[in-house]
């Protein structure tokens, strides 16, 4: 099988390099982290100015009708350079509910202002004691003429502070970890009755916990089936965790590219660490995983693209767990090559760190999916 990226492929990962290099260095992270919601406008528009923002989307709305390589080769880049800003929130999960269910007048309301950068989305789905379960929803959504009436609390929603539109998943009918009977809905940021609270998470990023109380929207607000989208949104979460393993590639990357050169210049009894063998073997163990963890991550990004649910959520599941692994082996080794000077905030390997620690607990932790997997039988 060819894994050679095309020549437009070839391109896309140039100019995203490129950019992130001039743009982003870990300094002008700090001061990016200090702006409001977290991260930085100016860098989002350039984001926005190479077209990155609507490389999902389909040409007929207005995007590049990229598919699940391009956003690998995005993902990837964003996680080299510990990138801040909610490329994942906005684009790869808010614009995934847009581009499988949005209806031409939602898709014409939003995809737009998301591609020029001038929206950003948030997906509001975790609660109080759902944990990893899609299906686990107590917030209710209930009829009101043709339009709705939301209620309820939604916990950790990434860049939930700031969004403009929140993509709220809602019961309709039934009990609270039913299956059926749950609905996503968009709804405005600053919509009467929504309450959000914001702050800094481990990683550096922001979230939000976000209350509902009595929040009105219309008939339009409705993405897919109200009564049965559990499917779409399992689909889109699917999509989110291929993202996710691609950034981790990219973070383990550059956290070997670091404790590598850390290693090669530190010296202990007048010569460089990285001369001794066992650190070497260690720096070596890292270099495996990381390309186990990349192996995979390709393997997610074509199985994301499977039209049988049950075959695309087991593969994106194992992978999940080779990432899960490979990315604590690679953190920690780091961290302890590092020594002390690791856990501090001046260096760059500790945010490193963090982040992937975040990702591992994200949409499902390794334990999660090896339970996943072992229930399906297997891989496929």
């Amino acid at each position: 099988m060819d894994f050679d990226l095309s020549e437009e492929q070839r391109l896309l990962k140039e100019s995203i390099d490129g950019l992130l290099t001039d743009s982003y260095d870990f300094e002008q992270r700090k001061k990016y982290m200090k702006e409001k919601g977290g991260w930085s406008k100016a860098v989002w528009l350039k984001l926005a100015e190479q077209g990155l923002l609507g490389l999902p989307f389909a040409e007929a709305d207005g995007g590049f009708g990229g598919g699940g390589v391009e956003t690998m080769i995005v993902m990837e880049a964003l996680g080299k350079a510990l990138v801040l800003e909610p490329y994942l929130a906005t684009v790869v999960i808010g614009g995934g509910f847009l581009r499988h269910a949005g209806t031409d007048a939602q898709k014409a309301a939003h995809v737009p202002a998301i591609i020029d950068g001038s929206k950003t989305l948030a997906f509001a789905q975790l609660e109080k004691n759902s944990r990893y379960d899609l299906f686990d929803v107590s917030t209710t959504a209930k009829k009101k003429g043709d339009g709705w009436i939301i209620d309820g609390e939604k916990f950790v929603v990434l860049n939930g502070e700031n969004a403009d539109t929140l993509v709220v998943t809602a019961r309709t009918k039934g009990d609270r970890r039913d299956g059926s009977g749950i609905g996503v809905f968009l709804v405005p940021g600053t919509a009467k009755g929504v309450a959000r609270k914001g702050y800094p998470t481990q990683d550096g990023l922001h979230a939000a916990d976000i209350t509902f109380t009595g929040v009105e929207v219309g008939a339009d607000a409705v993405l897919g089936n109200p009564e049965d989208s559990l499917a779409l949104i399992e689909r889109v979460v699917d999509e989110a965790r291929v993202a996710l393993c691609a950034e981790a590639v990219g973070l383990m990357d550059e956290s070997l590219t670091t404790t590598v050169e850390y290693i090669k210049t530190r010296k202990q009894f007048g010569v460089a660490i990285g001369s001794f063998q066992s650190l070497q073997h260690r720096a070596s163990d890292m270099f495996v995983a990381a390309e186990q963890a990349r192996s995979m991550s390709m393997f997610a990004t074509m199985a994301g693209d499977f039209e049988d649910a049950k075959e695309r959520t087991n593969a994106i599941a194992a992978a999940k767990v080779q990432i899960g692994k490979s990315l604590k082996f690679v953190g920690q080794q780091s961290i302890q090559l590092h020594g002390g000077i690791g856990m501090t905030m001046e260096a760059k390997i500790g945010h490193y760190f963090k982040r992937l620690t975040m990702i591992e607990n994200t949409f499902g932790d390794t334990e999660y999916h090896q339970r996943r997997v072992a229930d399906a039988g297997g891989l496929i």
